[in-house]
């Protein structure tokens, strides 16, 4: 299985023991995401010493007011990596500008960009129709949370789509998600944990911190929905991130 986004350099984990975890969970390749210049850094630094993660590079919606002025240009630097497959995570909230950095400097690079979006589809999806125009989005709604018409734009547009712990959870809320996942195409589908955050079912409550090993629960929970043996849902998401981010089998 592949982890496709999780922040591995949180400095209150034991890394070294989630990773091994991890693996002796089945989860053999992580995305390691950053969310700003030094965490980026960090996400690097961890992908070049174990050689089942990979890096993302970005700044999060949520840390571009604090960006220094220098800040992207350390970004740009790093998305030549050899162990970068991807930018972001990056977003729209108030901050449009970073939003379009990601875009154009993932289609000038050719990598995918790794998109967050907490109820602001209102926002985003014009803007990534008007990027659209040029031709396809290339990258991933991460922690997807939208509905089954939202998460058909997207795919219309050219992007992925990701699960996280949260298309485990069986309040109410969220049966729109529910159904989304079970109508996601089968070819655009990735599995994710966003570790530390959205503990999936049935940990949630138990386990304070979400961890890479726990994808297996987000899988489980995702084949429930789409009526596919775990195993199954499990090895062909993990064939579409090797695909999107080019990753060696």
């Amino acid at each position: 299985m592949i982890d496709t986004h999780a922040h591995l350099d949180d400095a209150d984990i034991d890394r070294d023991a989630a990773i091994e975890r991890a693996h002796s969970a089945g989860v053999d390749t992580i995305l390691c995401v950053g969310t700003t210049l030094a965490s980026s850094q960090a996400a690097v630094a961890i992908a070049e010493n174990h050689p089942g993660v990979w890096a993302a590079v970005g700044i999060h919606p949520n840390s571009s007011a604090e960006a220094g002025p220098d800040d992207w240009g350390g970004i740009t630097a790093l998305a030549g990596h050899p162990r970068v497959v991807a930018l972001g995570e990056t977003g729209l909230d108030l901050q449009r500008d970073y939003l379009h950095r990601h875009l154009a400097l993932g289609r000038r690079r050719d990598l995918p960009v790794i998109i967050h979006c907490r109820d602001a589809w209102a926002d985003l999806l014009p803007l990534l129709r008007e990027f659209a125009g040029a031709g396809p989005v290339r990258g991933v709604l991460h922690a997807f949370s939208g509905d089954a018409a939202t998460l058909a734009e997207c795919v219309a547009l050219g992007l992925h789509v990701s699960f996280a712990g949260n298309v485990s959870y069986t309040n109410k809320k969220f049966q729109p998600l529910h159904a989304a996942a079970a109508a996601a195409p089968a070819d655009r589908l990735l599995i994710e944990t966003d570790s530390p955050y959205l503990v999936p079912e049935p940990l949630r409550g138990r386990q304070r911190r979400n961890e890479p090993a726990f994808m297996v629960h987000t899988a489980a929970a995702l084949a429930a929905l789409r009526g596919e043996p775990p195993e199954t849902l499990a090895a062909r998401a993990a064939e579409n991130a090797r695909r999107l981010f080019r990753l060696a089998p």
